[in-house]
């Protein structure tokens, strides 16, 4: 005979004793959470991926900011070399260099530099300024980069 049974009592369920309450919600319970795990919805996933997203673009702009201030003191390292050099070579040969060709021909550089940020010609700056009383001639006596870009700083490249 079937009987009713009544919320809170026991119910036997094989090997352990359940609430009846537990027992049928339970299994209604089971049913639906196994077919919600089997995958992501489609809402997961596009949050998912527009945080991927997100993270890349902060990643790239800060590896291009990094890569820009590499070429900055790399440009700002050449310069100082260079200028040292004509500085050095004016000094020992009691002239000027009359191009940059001669600072390598001396064996001041092993070579010319290029320009990393633009890789474009150096800008030569002649004068008639004499570094010492024994000089003879003149020549190139600074050096700038010719490219006309802004550096991070907000100077122009020219002007370093």
């Amino acid at each position: 005979m079937a009987r009713s049974i009544q919320i809170g009592e026991m119910v036997d369920c094989g090997e352990q004793f359940f609430p009846a309450c537990f027992r049928t919600r339970g299994a209604h319970r089971r049913i639906v959470g196994s077919r919600s795990r089997h995958g992501f919805t489609l809402i997961e996933l596009m949050i998912v991926i527009s945080i991927i997203l997100i993270l890349i673009g902060m990643a790239v702009g800060m590896y291009q900011r990094s890569i820009q201030h590499a070429r900055e003191a790399v440009l700002k390292k050449d310069l100082q070399t260079m200028r040292e050099a004509i500085d050095s070579y004016t000094l020992d040969k009691q002239q000027a260099p009359q191009s940059l060709q001669d600072l390598v021909d001396g064996r001041y550089l092993r070579q010319i530099p290029v320009d990393p940020v633009c890789r474009q010609d150096w800008v030569l700056h002649y004068s008639d300024t004499v570094l010492s009383p024994d000089q003879t001639g003149t020549g190139v006596d600074d050096v700038h980069s010719s490219c006309e870009q802004t550096s991070s700083d907000g100077s122009s490249y020219t002007t370093w």
